[in-house]
């Protein structure tokens, strides 16, 4: 079984999550994108086109029993993987897939995707990722004097930044501050860290939103000093942006107070939105979720703020401004049911 990932943390830890529990060993390839890529989506296919070959894993023969990974990039790898095994290897996506269901062996997806039931299609709640509980308490320690002097209560309003068809600017910035500042009191503060999505308009209203007693921490790539951890240890509530699944889901398997900061839909977004669902839903089942994946368009949307209405339903989070949840029981844990999904999928590939 090889393991296809990227440099996207997030997608990463889900993965691990799974791994940790596989009963075989497992190998890595890790992989690089070229700097197009690197943020910008590249068109599916089953190819290599858009791996730097020079920083990434090698892919090579002998060819793996089964692929697992996550995300576009990672997915066109696999898939190229696939046809060179002579389409021997079964592949294992984690996400919303791209072109035909039946390419994939097993697809497992959370709830911000709207896909057709089909028998390897494995829905779930919220994305599998969790915390490292040994890391969590070192970093707990090794943070500990440097939260210790902020004031109370710590807020830690975790950013990220505008995913199509969201937008994240700088107005956006300063209500996001002003909700959070609501939780406060009058004598907490503001412990505020952006992501590498973050846009710099959005960053420079943050900084100037900043208060005596209040953090911002703007995400460097190759910064030694990230407070993440330490906020989840020590922080007493949390305000994330409604973009970012990884961080809503770690607070909410930690069963911490979070609230959610939903990002408004762009201009363009919301009038599709208004002519769309009423021509697809007239569009037959067949013709969406199979025949347009395989020419190439997309039939599977994506819509977080579904993650946002399973967490609010379960009583895990509320919408930033409302008050915070107490004594919550925690974030339902599917991963057992996934990881049986799995072990089914690699014996009969074996």
């Amino acid at each position: 079984m090889w393991i296809v990932v990227s440099d996207k943390a997030g997608d990463n830890a889900q993965i691990e999550a799974v791994v940790e529990r596989l009963p075989w060993p497992v190998e890595y390839r890790r992989l690089t994108f070229k700097k197009a890529f690197r943020k910008g989506k590249p068109p599916f296919f089953a190819s290599l086109y858009h791996v730097d070959k020079s920083q990434s894993d090698t892919l090579a023969a002998p060819w793996p029993d089964v692929v697992v990974t996550i995300g576009r990039r990672p997915a066109m790898a696999a898939m190229w993987i696939r046809r060179q095994s002579g389409n021997r290897t079964s592949v294992v996506l984690f996400g919303r897939p791209k072109r035909d269901l039946t390419n994939f062996a097993l697809i497992v997806v959370s709830a911000q995707f709207r896909m057709p039931a089909a028998p390897n299609v494995v829905s779930i709640a919220l994305p599998l990722m969790r915390i490292d509980r040994q890391r969590l308490a070192r970093e707990s320690a090794a943070w500990r004097d440097h939260f210790d002097a902020r004031r109370r209560p710590l807020i830690a309003v975790l950013v990220g930044g505008a995913t199509q068809p969201f937008v994240f600017d700088a107005a956006s910035a300063r209500e996001l501050i002003g909700l959070a500042r609501a939780y406060c009191g009058a004598t907490g503060s503001l412990y505020v860290t952006t992501s590498r999505r973050t846009p710099p308009d959005a960053i420079a209203a943050l900084r100037n939103e900043m208060r005596d007693g209040d953090v911002l921490y703007e995400w460097r790539a190759d910064a030694k000093d990230n407070p993440y951890f330490g906020l989840l240890a020590h922080a007493d509530a949390f305000v994330v942006t409604g973009d970012s699944m990884s961080m809503m889901t770690e607070v909410a398997r930690l069963n911490r107070p979070l609230a959610i900061y939903p990002l408004r839909r762009s201009t363009v977004a919301e009038r599709a939105e208004r002519v769309l669902p009423r021509w697809l839903a007239a569009i037959p089942d067949y013709v969406k979720y199979r025949l347009l994946p395989k020419i190439g368009f997309a039939a599977f949307p994506r819509d977080l703020t579904q993650i946002h209405r399973q967490l609010f339903d379960d009583g895990i989070a509320v919408p930033a401004g409302s008050p915070l949840p107490r004594d919550t029981d925690g974030a339902t844990d599917e991963i057992d049911r996934v990881v049986a999904a799995i072990v089914a999928v690699a014996t009969r590939a074996t």
